[in-house]
């Protein structure tokens, strides 16, 4: 497997390329004209770390480029993609309303999504930062989305936070992460 890192305009935030056989998949998706490049293949779906603005904000685009692309989330991940108040791009001046709610699959804890031949992702929900978080385990690689952040310490300090849930995340992050490559929602500072 092969991943690539696209560092997204809004915030930094970083979408991420999983590729093998010639299947791409999409854990989060920002800036779709620097993502769209670097498909591998066919683009098989899209992986939701959570749903805030700054992860979902080409969902749109992406779903008009592959009519009928599935993302997965959670319950609260669909109701912040339906909502552009729970996902905070109201805030920022371009509000975002996924158009097609149908392509959304739903995931729940401890739910596997089929990637590729014999190769699963693993839903592990880390909330705290966002009741929508998840935690994809794929082989040897964590994508922890706003979960957990090396080096930052997670917002908790925004509504429908949670600091002990988060705290709680982190530490479930951190054994998972142990001999794992871990892929974070944000780029480090340059």
């Amino acid at each position: 497997m092969k991943v690539q890192r696209v560092v997204n305009t809004v915030f930094k935030s970083c979408s991420y390329l999983v590729s093998h056989e010639n299947h791409t998949w999409l854990v989060d998706c920002g800036d779709v004209d620097r993502i769209l490049p670097l498909v591998e293949g066919h683009l098989d779906g899209v992986l939701l770390t959570h749903a805030h603005f700054d992860h979902i904000y080409g969902l749109n685009l992406l779903a008009a480029v592959f009519p009928g692309i599935m993302v997965y989330t959670t319950i609260e991940g669909q109701r912040e993609l339906l909502s552009d108040k729970l996902n905070f791009s109201r805030y920022y001046g371009e509000p975002f309303v996924l158009e097609t709610p149908g392509i959304v699959r739903l995931v729940d804890d401890g739910d596997e999504v089929d990637l590729f031949e014999h190769i699963q992702a693993q839903v592990v929900c880390t909330p705290g930062h966002s009741p929508s978080c998840v935690t994809w385990v794929i082989g040897d690689m964590v994508f922890t989305g706003d979960s957990w952040i090396p080096g930052v310490k997670t917002v908790t300090n925004i509504p429908h936070s949670d600091k002990q849930q988060a705290a709680a995340s982190e530490a479930l992050i951190h054994s998972l992460a142990e001999n794992r490559k871990v892929y974070a929602g944000h780029a480090p500072e340059v």
